[in-house]
């Protein structure tokens, strides 16, 4: 029996010790690959301590190498480096030109007092040993007769002018019985004075009287691209100022329905989204390109979502900034229609012979609104407006959006579709109401 034993215990063993030399054949090759990946990360050159294995397998190479080793050089190290370099040297020069605005409001005290539902008195007595029992303390609030003024919110804005004209949202200052202070990022504050809203976008404009101050280049959103590389700078939750987050654009022409804590919505169209992190009082804090340009203004986050938030174009900015310093006032220009835009979905459902353009129609009341341009033209209810100037409307690029793009007293012609039949219609764009009718 022990020879049988022992001829069992020798094929153990060397079962035991092929595994073992397999697994340090590969394991040594898996070594040499990582500090190969070292070498090339960190720039180590030729480490002689560490000797290769040149008896490593193609199957064994292709397992552990990391999918970039093949790739990655000193010099690409380098250039990431000096990215990250680039991005510090581009927040150190945008920080001191953006703002984090305060806003403070007088509101009514409220007093806390405490009341007891239980009384008695001589025409229900209780005795002493059973009141006990009943003695209850509820809370009541009365309001004082006298305000206090307190900090009810705050946002982030940017510097467009050296003599203290400030972008920020419409939402921000919308309050016209708040004030506003400005803080910049040396920590000097001034009052602010809302200079201008924007009728139909949430933009706005302050102004601090301040000379010589830091100003942030304003880009070009025209030529923004889906994946490019975008930091936001903002007072983050109205507490953390300047904070920078960076990210990518997510997505591009994004319409939403927008709230904000006092209620107030608002329809937003032709957004940029982006997966660089904005937080409640990162509104109207700049998004900038790598070139260090404002490309948009943050404006929305999605609620229950993560990393998705949504900036105005800046060329929007620019367009209100002109008008501002031009005319000293802003004009949205004005069709004056209700539609419906065209998709498959709605043309399925409304029976109409196209899947693009704009539908006018309204079903509580008339879609032409008396006196405006588009009743002046001749546009009718039922027709189907398919392009302005030859831009034809579509889901991602709406009626609105292009009108935005024009001026007040602009000629425009509309390719109409009527009874099955193209035509075209000049239309002279007027002014937006300030009250339209009902």
């Amino acid at each position: 029996m022990n020879w049988r034993n022992n001829i069992l215990f020798f094929i153990i063993a060397l079962y035991i010790l092929g595994i073992s030399l397999f697994s340090a054949n590969f394991a040594i090759g898996s070594q040499d690959n990582w500090l190969d990946y070292l070498r090339s990360l960190f720039n180590y050159g030729n480490i002689s301590t560490f000797p290769s294995y040149p008896y490593e397998t193609k199957q064994q190479s292709d397992f552990l190498r990391p999918p970039l080793t093949k790739n990655i050089t000193s010099d690409k190290i380098s250039s990431i480096f000096d990215f990250e370099d680039a991005i510090i040297s581009l927040v150190d020069k945008a920080n001191p030109a953006v703002v984090s605005i305060v806003i403070t409001k007088y509101v009514p005290i409220v007093e806390q007092y405490y009341i007891n539902p239980f009384s008695f008195d001589d025409d229900f007595p209780l005795p002493p040993e059973i009141r006990k029992f009943f003695q209850f303390q509820i809370p009541q609030y009365k309001q004082k007769e006298e305000l206090k003024k307190e900090k009810v919110g705050g946002g982030s804005g940017f510097i467009v002018s050296k003599n203290g004209l400030i972008a920020t949202n419409k939402h921000v200052v919308s309050d016209p019985k708040a004030e506003y202070t400005v803080y910049l990022n040396n920590g000097k504050k001034y009052d602010a004075k809302v200079l201008a809203v924007h009728p139909v976008d949430d933009l706005a404009l302050l102004k601090i009287n301040a000379d010589n101050l830091p100003v942030l280049p304003l880009g070009d959103s025209d030529n923004i691209k889906i994946g490019q590389f975008v930091i936001a700078i903002g007072n983050a939750l109205g507490e953390f100022q300047n904070t920078v987050s960076f990210g990518l654009v997510s997505g591009l022409r994004r319409s939403l329905i927008a709230n904000d804590e006092r209620g107030n919505i608002e329809k937003l169209e032709d957004l940029i989204q982006t997966d660089a992190a904005i937080n409640f009082g990162n509104s109207g804090g700049p998004l900038l390109n790598l070139k260090g340009e404002v490309i948009a203004i943050n404006t929305a986050i999605a609620s229950g979502a993560e990393n998705i938030g949504f900036a105005i174009p800046v060329n929007r900015l620019k367009k209100m900034i002109d008008q501002i310093n031009k005319k000293g006032f802003i004009e949205v220009p004005f069709l004056g229609v209700y539609y419906i835009l065209i998709d498959e979905a709605v043309q399925k459902e409304y029976k109409l012979p196209v899947s693009y353009g704009a539908y006018v129609y309204n079903d509580k009341k008339s879609p032409i609104i008396p006196n405006s341009p588009a009743a002046k033209a001749g546009l009718r209810n039922g027709d189907i407006i398919l392009s302005v100037d030859n831009e034809m409307i579509t889901t991602q690029k709406s009626l609105a959006q292009i009108i935005a793009k024009k001026e007040v007293g602009q000629k425009i012609t509309l390719k109409v579709l009527r009874d099955n039949k193209e035509i075209l219609i000049d239309v002279t764009l007027d002014v937006l109401p300030k009250n339209l009718p009902d």
